[in-house]
């Protein structure tokens, strides 16, 4: 699907046009967005761009060379931007090529920065100049959109920890698989504050314009470098938590090691009672005895309370 939008006034703005249209309108569009754009869609595009779509096995390469470069085309920048999908985060790299005349942006999966973006165009709430501009908009909405995915994960983890250091009827192994979501997802967000640090200090050394986008760009630089750190800070936290987690765990373990061998060892020296007065020996003289049968069972409760009075006094239980 293509989605093509006009700048007017100042203001983004979405080009309604049939499909018939289409061709003709492209021209005139200073942001095109492709979103899984068929083989017809992508070659319209091709014959815009006077070259071939980049295919999204290239778009997913991590090296340098092939997420940041200039062409013909113009300037590419393949940028990661978080996904989610079943509750879980997710990457999802978008190809931008940004030409004098226009912006086109090509992806495979429904974006909430591009969703959103186009609802505060909707609204007339995006105030840009130029295909440039838009970009830098883009890049800053984006990052705007991971720090708030960081606030929702630092909520998170509070409920978290909540239940592994204070809630004494929590289920600690569902705690573990809660901070393993979490420590994904910050890792995703880390990820793609990295990413955009490449392309924002690619754009730094090719996007000549106007003042105030290398300013901005240079914002945003410092904006990801204090979500690097919140990031750092969160994983710290849930490697703490996790590790507590499995303490908690092992405690819990051991208490129940414990009380089977606190149980092992009273009960042995009354079985032991029992072994020795079940013998088939002729000459037991307590088996004559009127009051055999009580000094055994007499024996074996004595011999069972020992060993737990003598724990009790050594303060092992």
């Amino acid at each position: 699907m293509l989605r093509l939008f006009k700048i007017r006034g100042g203001l983004i703005q979405e080009i309604q046009c049939p499909a018939e249209q289409l061709e003709q309108a492209l021209p005139q569009a200073d942001w095109i967005d492709a979103h899984e754009p068929d083989e017809g869609e992508r070659a319209l595009l091709q014959r815009l761009l006077h070259t071939d779509l980049p295919e999204f096995d290239d778009v997913e390469e991590i090296e340098a060379s092939a997420r940041f470069f200039l062409d013909q085309a113009g300037i590419h920048v393949h940028s990661l931007f978080l996904a989610q999908t079943e509750g879980r985060h997710s990457t999802a790299s978008v190809a931008c090529i940004l030409k004098r005349e226009c912006l086109i942006t090509i992806r495979e999966d429904d974006l909430a920065d591009f969703r959103l973006l186009r609802l505060r165009a909707r609204r007339g709430q995006v105030a840009v100049q130029s295909p440039q501009s838009l970009l830098v908009t883009l890049f800053e909405q984006k990052v705007e959109n991971h720090a708030d995915t960081l606030e929702n994960l630092h909520r998170q983890l509070e409920r978290v920890s909540y239940l592994v250091l204070e809630d004494e009827e929590s289920e600690l192994e569902d705690a573990i698989g809660k901070l393993a979501r979490l420590e994904d997802s910050n890792g995703k967000i880390r990820l793609c504050l990295m990413d955009t640090q490449r392309g924002i200090s690619f754009l730094l050394r090719h996007l000549h314009g106007q003042q105030e986008q290398p300013e901005t760009l240079r914002e945003i630089m410092r904006d990801i470098e204090t979500l690097m750190s919140h990031t750092t800070f969160l994983f710290d936290k849930i490697n703490f938590l996790m590790d507590s987690t499995q303490g908690f765990i092992n405690i819990e373990q051991n208490q129940i090691i414990k009380i089977f061998s606190i149980a092992a060892v009273v009960f042995l020296p009354p079985t032991l009672v029992a072994s020795m007065y079940g013998m088939n020996f002729d000459h037991m003289p307590e088996l004559k005895w009127l009051l055999g049968y009580p000094w055994a069972i007499g024996l074996m409760i004595a011999s069972g309370i020992a060993p737990y009075w003598y724990f009790k006094r050594k303060g092992w239980l």
